[in-house]
């Protein structure tokens, strides 16, 4: 609560947050607009490999040319200017940076640039919450062994929930579910770029006037999405996914804590402490009224009768036991709250959420039938979509995790519907690969599974 005055005493003492922001598309952009009428907050650099679309997006949200023209490192710290440049590299080895926010988007990049922050001891922000489903468990480990703050981002919803489910949990609070909304239809897990459009509901001349992407716009919509962050929140906050994974209940803000509770007292879930996805579609398709598309939630248990009184006394929405209620928040303001991790990690030393155990993973199914040869397409593609697994299935299966099922050759046959696992695929020869497989050796003998992907780290090392 004391973010505002502490950005101000950094501001009055002449010692703003140093940042380099990676990454200048649409969740960077989000950042900047505010970042620039953010007291005590300095973005030192930006990086982006297409630079002049970083200079037109900075001027986009409202940057003077003066206030992006910087032409070195030094002069952008000595002036309070931004420094624009394709490569991240040095700037995150100099030392006119403390803090790095990785917006890109890219799980092999992100892995790269949270290393390098350990290198060059930065604390690191991960917007890239792709790369973070991939390799975040062990890379938040690396991290703390670098002395650097690893984070989550706020305004993402992963952050947003894990900060609801922390709220519960200090008030006393089981909390039996959390994640949140979007629109979800069975049918859209074989949604492709070609599909997403007349799945979204937009037209030709919308798309056209637009600054759309059709991969990134359908990972949101077959289910990828929503599988990469519950595998964030699940390995942040202890809650574990279903053994089916996300089952997406059709379900309104008023009916949260009846959905959200377990299946033994008359809802939805397969136990207490679970992630899940809630859909703003009726399964005919017809929209669910009151519906949470674009927020987060959080369902917890009173489990006592004075708790119980005081919910019906002051209001809340429960279940027909008055045992169960929920908080939520309709709506996430996306990059626009991203200076809310900046302040928390810098000013405070703290993550607005961090992984501290593998719990949850993002998995490959086949979107249609897979043959040998044919390259696989990532997140949102033609190929694969990414399901929420528990990580101890994940690992006992050698599951692909979806950050890496892009441009791998398939190895064998993989019928429609199917897991695509290591064993499926020419196992690629990449640091991100082989971080990964450093978590999955290192996780398995913690969960106690007995994982088949040993055969892979010895061919990629």
């Amino acid at each position: 609560m004391n973010l505002y005055r502490l950005l101000q005493q950094r501001a009055a003492d002449g010692r703003p947050l140093r940042v380099l922001l990676i990454g200048a598309g649409k969740f960077g952009s989000m950042f900047l607009a505010q970042a620039r009428r953010t007291p005590g907050l300095h973005i030192v650099a930006v990086a982006d490999l297409f630079i002049q679309r970083a200079r037109e997006n900075l001027a986009r949200v409202g940057w003077k040319m003066e206030q992006f023209g910087a032409k070195t490192l030094g002069q952008a710290r000595r002036s309070g200017a931004t420094f624009v440049t394709e490569d991240a590299s040095p700037v995150i080895a100099s030392d006119h940076v403390e803090i790095v926010v990785e917006a890109t988007g890219n799980p092999a990049s992100g892995i790269r640039h949270v290393l390098a922050c350990c290198q060059h001891g930065k604390h690191i922000i991960m917007v890239n919450v792709e790369a973070d489903a991939l390799a975040g468990p062990v890379l938040a480990r690396r991290a703390s062994e670098a002395g650097i703050i690893y984070s989550l981002a706020y305004g993402d919803q992963p952050a947003l929930i894990c900060e609801m489910a922390d709220w519960a949990r200090a008030a006393g609070f089981e909390v039996i579910a959390a994640g949140k909304g979007t629109k979800y239809l069975p049918a859209y897990h074989d949604s492709t770029p070609d599909t997403v459009w007349s799945n979204y509901g937009f037209t030709s001349k919308q798309v056209a006037a637009g600054d759309f992407n059709a991969q990134m716009f359908n990972s949101f919509l077959d289910g990828t999405k929503s599988a990469i962050e519950m595998a964030a929140v699940a390995n942040a906050t202890g809650l574990t996914p279903a053994p089916q994974g996300l089952a997406f209940p059709p379900c309104s803000v008023d009916d949260l804590p009846r959905v959200l509770r377990p299946a033994a007292e008359g809802g939805q879930l397969h136990h207490r402490g679970q992630v899940e996805v809630v859909s703003s579609l009726e399964r005919n398709g017809r929209p669910v009224a009151r519906d949470l598309r674009w927020g987060v939630y959080v369902t917890f248990a009173a489990d006592s009768d004075y708790a119980r009184r005081c919910f019906a006394e002051y209001g809340l929405v429960t279940d027909d036991s008055g045992n169960y209620a929920a908080m939520y928040k309709p709506y996430h303001l996306i990059g626009l709250e991203l200076g809310i991790s900046v302040a928390s990690v810098g000013a405070r030393g703290e993550p607005t959420g961090t992984p501290d155990g593998f719990r949850g993973d993002a998995v490959a199914i086949a979107k249609r039938d897979l043959n040998p040869g044919e390259l696989l397409d990532g997140e949102g593609g033609y190929t694969v979509w990414g399901r929420l697994m528990t990580a101890q299935d994940s690992l006992a299966c050698a599951g692909l995790p979806i950050g890496l099922a892009h441009g791998i050759k398939v190895a064998r046959a993989v019928r429609k519907g199917a897991l695509v696992s290591w064993r499926d695929v020419v196992a690629p020869d990449s640091e991100a690969a082989r971080v990964r497989l450093d978590m999955e050796a290192r996780f398995a003998a913690e969960l106690g599974v007995q994982s088949s992907t040993s055969q892979v780290q010895d061919s990629t090392t």
